[in-house]
């Protein structure tokens, strides 16, 4: 009886609060934003800005809203060479908070570290990693067709991939820390790193 009564006053207790946050994708001049209920009150406001690099030249620039984690805020990058994806994310504490705009993420510099990448039909090419890419990345996205992805990623970045990006993106990273961890494979001519499905966001448009 002491252990039941225990149970259900443990149970009443009052909850942490949770925050009321926007929650969109906007390409550049529309967002259609809605008011969403974080699912925990380990979630925090966010406002992310998305932008994917084609052989050095810009062709998206995106502008996310929604619940986030702390491991989700901040700047978090993505790259196969030729394609590559930055992503600056900024959180706040308070309801409907995510309204501020975000500034382009930090040039990259490469930082020491290697990761295989995809060169079809191979994914044995070595990349240098650059700015906070601290890991290898390895997955598979799905924009209407699937992708295998292979190169190097920030832990950030592969947090928000796995989270609330993932609703975009409809994708499954696998991290993993040290050099070339994501280790080479064969696959079929097209393989790219996950920014390729970023270009693909034509399709959410």
């Amino acid at each position: 009886m002491h252990l039941f009564a225990l149970i259900l006053g443990i149970w009443l207790l009052p909850k942490g609060d949770t925050l009321t946050c926007f929650e969109c994708t906007q390409n550049n001049s529309r967002c259609d934003a809605i008011q969403r209920d974080c699912p925990s009150e380990n979630h925090q406001c966010g406002v992310s800005r998305v932008i994917v690099y084609e052989g050095g030249s810009k062709v998206r620039d995106l502008n996310v809203k929604g619940c986030v984690l702390n491991e989700e805020c901040g700047e978090g990058s993505g790259n196969s060479g030729y394609f590559n994806i930055s992503v600056n994310t900024l959180c706040c504490n308070s309801n409907l908070c995510n309204t501020q705009s975000v500034p382009e993420p930090s040039k990259k510099t490469p930082n020491g570290r290697q990761c295989f990448t995809c060169d079809a039909p191979a994914c044995n090419k070595t990349l240098d990693c650059v700015g906070n890419e601290d890991y290898c990345g390895f997955g598979t996205v799905d924009v209407g067709a699937t992708y295998t992805i292979n190169g190097c990623i920030s832990k950030k970045l592969c947090s928000a991939l796995n989270g609330y990006l993932s609703q975009i993106l409809k994708t499954q990273i696998t991290c993993a820390k040290g050099n070339f961890c994501n280790s080479a494979v064969t696959a079929s001519a097209g393989l790219q790193l996950v920014v390729v499905a970023l270009v693909s966001l034509t399709l959410f448009s």
